[in-house]
């Protein structure tokens, strides 16, 4: 995490550590959501979970990959997770979702669950959905899903930060970023799956370049 910059999730208030560790939840999310969301989506091998907090959608995720890496801004959170995986194919990691450590190209999937509305700025969210766009691999997949805006949740979330994505706008959002083949559904949640391009193989010149972490340059085009 960088020192001197807002933090890109905040802590979240009594609520929602009730809720978010509670069995009813992981239900929710394990036999609901996830299934769903993944239906038809090819996760690889490799996948990075961002904002886990007391792993609902951790559980679920690390039986369908070959390594899931949790990335977790609050220590205590990380500490506790890392005692509940340890030994398994879960590597719990502490750090900052707008500013990971982790190396270009270095993921297959990520996912994201009911944690952007947590991130307090527009600005930092689109930090954090560029840092999604980073880490995956060319044809990598990002998964996610989040709250939608309510009255009742902005009370739920009273001394918490509640910032919600604006499903009109997300699309958008995505694709400035550079991902593309994207799917919003907005029902009782947001959810939405992106991917990162697939460069053409060389010396297709119909298609763009792609700079150093695969996102389209504007393509000029060269006469056969």
């Amino acid at each position: 995490m960088v020192t001197g910059r807002l933090r890109s999730v905040t802590p979240v208030n009594e609520n929602h550590a009730t809720l978010c560790s509670s069995p009813e939840w992981a239900a929710q999310i394990q036999t609901e959501l996830l299934p769903a969301l993944v239906s038809g989506v090819d996760l690889g091998e490799e996948m990075l979970e961002l904002g886990p907090g007391p792993g609902a959608a951790t559980e679920w995720l690390r039986h369908r990959v070959r390594c899931l890496t949790a990335l977790e801004l609050d220590q205590s959170a990380a500490d506790r997770l890392s005692a509940r995986y340890a030994g398994t194919n879960v590597r719990v990691v502490v750090g900052d979702a707008s500013d990971m450590v982790f190396a270009d190209w270095s993921y297959d999937s990520v996912g994201t669950f009911t944690m952007l509305h947590h991130v307090p700025t527009a600005d930092l969210q689109n930090l954090v959905l560029a840092e999604i766009f980073r880490v995956l691999r060319p044809g990598g997949v990002l998964i996610g899903s989040d709250s939608l805006a309510s009255s009742g949740l902005h009370h739920f979330h009273v001394a918490d930060t509640y910032n919600p994505v604006e499903p009109s706008a997300f699309l958008t959002r995505l694709q400035t970023l550079g991902f593309c083949k994207i799917t919003i559904g907005v029902d009782t949640d947001l959810t939405f799956i992106a991917h990162k391009p697939q460069p053409a193989p060389a010396g297709d010149h119909a298609a763009p370049d792609f700079d150093s972490v695969g996102r389209p340059r504007e393509w000029t085009g060269h006469p056969e």
